[in-house]
């Protein structure tokens, strides 16, 4: 598909996005050991009126929200290597796994979370929710890794007419950009799965199953599920998103505060900033141990460790990066707002890059963009 599509104003590449390479032979020989902490944890001191500077008091405990997936690598590090809780010090550390956006959205809004690693619909459908009060993009953390993969019998966008596909979760972000594709396509969608093409919302394991068994066509999931689907379930890729996007960049991970715990910790909240920044650069400097890592963290949160070719194929198709990508969010907001998932709505005040561009500022990197929806 041609890049106008999904906008015709090129994102920028910028100096913070970090590309992955490496071997499937050096991931099947490495051996990294972690234990990546998942617990829920009591609510937080309430907010207190402060701008994201150093003000503020560090909060005593910092629950975070993140998946088992590799478009989260930053935070996967973050906790396995212990770059947050060497950050944070004496705040508490608490850690939930998801599996797609709206839930963990559900939570923190609802108060169970502080901060969060989410895709950049799944953050927009929590910021409308809130009426623009619920939440604040402080940082990126993933880039591109999500594809539609679909079965050896459908070749081309004419081939979907009457078949089912699945997304993660009714309303995250590959749900919208499939939704929004088909409609590209000239295709109708429902949200209760009707229409020209069925849209069958499930968790990525069960999809993969589904796939497997036939059940399904395809699926349009991020990594490693896409690459599980092409690896183990025999699929090929009908679209890669980075092909609809201005230069391939799209954000498909970014890092979300509660607002009201931003205004009431901020140290806390750069304290955070400055771990991922940490993590990020390790991944950088080491690709065939964070894979590794990265894999052997998914083996600890799910029970099961990605086969080599897999992580190696899922690697190479995303990046890490601290840019959030802002140029990008206002284009997801007219795909959802297109397939009827959300309502138009101002955008300004989204982002508050503050505290990142001051924890890039003192590790000698340029600063990034909020697009004109932030204070920086």
């Amino acid at each position: 598909m041609s890049p106008s599509i999904f906008g015709t104003t090129a994102v920028k590449a910028g100096a913070h996005r970090l590309k992955r390479t490496l071997s499937g032979a050096a991931i099947a020989a490495a051996a990294l050991a972690l234990t990546a902490a998942c617990a829920t944890a009591s609510n937080t001191a309430p907010a207190a009126n402060a701008n994201t500077t150093s003000s503020g008091t560090p909060a005593t405990e910092l629950r975070l929200g993140y998946f088992a997936n590799v478009t989260h690598t930053t935070p996967i590090v973050g906790v396995a290597k212990n770059f947050f809780t060497d950050k944070l010090g004496s705040t508490k550390l608490s850690t939930q796994i998801f599996n797609a956006g709206p839930d963990e959205m559900t939570a923190l809004l609802g108060g169970q979370l502080d901060a969060a690693y989410v895709g950049p619909s799944s953050a927009l459908n929590a910021y409308v929710k809130s009426k623009g009060t619920g939440l604040t993009i402080v940082a990126g953390a993933e880039n591109a890794g999500a594809e539609l993969v679909v079965s050896s019998k459908i070749n081309s966008a004419a081939d979907l007419k009457g078949k089912t596909l699945a997304s993660p979760q009714l309303g995250n972000t590959q749900d919208v950009a499939l939704r929004y594709w088909l409609k590209q396509q000239g295709y109708a969608t429902t949200q209760q799965g009707g229409g020209d093409v069925n849209i069958q919302p499930s968790d990525n394991a069960t999809t993969l199953t589904l796939f497997e068994a036939g059940k399904i066509d395809g699926a349009w999931v991020p990594e490693p599920w896409a690459s599980r689907l092409v690896v183990e379930g025999k699929g090929h890729v009908l679209v890669d998103e980075k092909t609809l996007w201005p230069n391939g960049q799209f954000a498909t991970t970014n890092l979300v505060v509660a607002t009201s715990y931003l205004k009431a910790h901020p140290q806390t909240v750069k304290a955070l900033i400055e771990g991922q920044l940490d993590a990020n650069a390790w991944v950088t400097a080491n690709p065939t141990a964070a894979a590794t890592l990265v894999n052997s963290s998914i083996k600890t949160l799910t029970g099961k460790a990605l086969a080599a070719d897999v992580i190696t194929r899922a690697w190479g198709e995303e990046n890490v990066t601290n840019d959030p990508e802002a140029g990008s969010l206002q284009t997801s907001l007219d795909h959802a707002v297109a397939v009827g998932l959300l309502k138009q709505t101002s955008l300004n005040g989204i982002f508050d890059l503050t505290l990142l561009n001051q924890a890039l500022t003192a590790a000698g990197d340029p600063a990034v963009s909020s697009a004109g929806l932030g204070s920086q």
